[in-house]
């Protein structure tokens, strides 16, 4: 059901007048997006520990290039995002991470709003573990993740090469657990990433 949210941008503006994006065309974007995670991040420790990972929002950056009419390749770069860890519903710690992302895209043309749609992969390296509560004291290490990303979008042109922007992606992020060096399972934080963000082409 979250994923199929993404894709009903693309069922709308698609009657206005076509206005490609050229070959050749740069775009740049600043805004913010929250990282959702999903509502159910996994048992550690052999089932005994049910592990919820909380949201948080960043500002974020974007920028893509046309290399056909349309057609554009996006990366996008964001602030560490930092995320507080509950286990069986004590706080339990805290990880920021850095989701870089790139992603193949298509932007249907549309004179006032156009939708994109794109398909891309998603690198989550994670810094600075802490520990408070039940693992206080103890060291924890997540691993870094690679994963699917999907995403969508509507640009609602305000001006000359000028857009705003209303986004969101689904990401499959899953990291391995280490407590002391010990691997305690997976969890599993496949978030939705939503936001809004100025865009303009160079």
């Amino acid at each position: 059901m979250r994923a199929c949210l993404l894709f009903a941008p693309i069922a709308l503006a698609l009657a206005a007048p076509a206005q490609a994006m050229e070959a050749g065309t740069w775009t740049f974007g600043l805004g913010a997006h929250g990282v959702v995670p999903a509502s159910d991040n996994g048992r550690l420790a052999g089932g005994a520990l049910a592990a919820d990972v909380g949201d948080d929002w960043r500002p974020t950056v974007t920028a893509e290039y046309f290399f056909r009419d349309n057609w554009g390749i996006e990366v996008l770069a964001a602030l560490p995002f930092e995320h507080q860890i509950e286990l069986n519903g004590a706080r339990a710690g805290s990880a920021r991470h850095l989701p870089p992302t790139m992603s193949l895209q298509y932007h249907f043309a549309g004179a006032r709003v156009s939708p994109f749609v794109g398909l891309g992969l998603n690198y989550t390296r994670f810094l600075d573990e802490d520990t408070t509560g039940p693992l206080a004291g103890a060291r924890l290490d997540l691993d870094a993740s690679w994963g699917l990303a999907a995403h969508a979008g509507l640009d609602f042109a305000v001006g000359r090469g000028k857009w705003l922007r209303v986004d969101a992606r689904w990401i499959d992020i899953d990291t391995e657990v280490k407590v002391d060096g010990a691997d305690v399972g997976t969890v599993k934080i496949d978030p939705l990433v939503y936001g809004a963000a100025f865009v303009w082409a160079f």
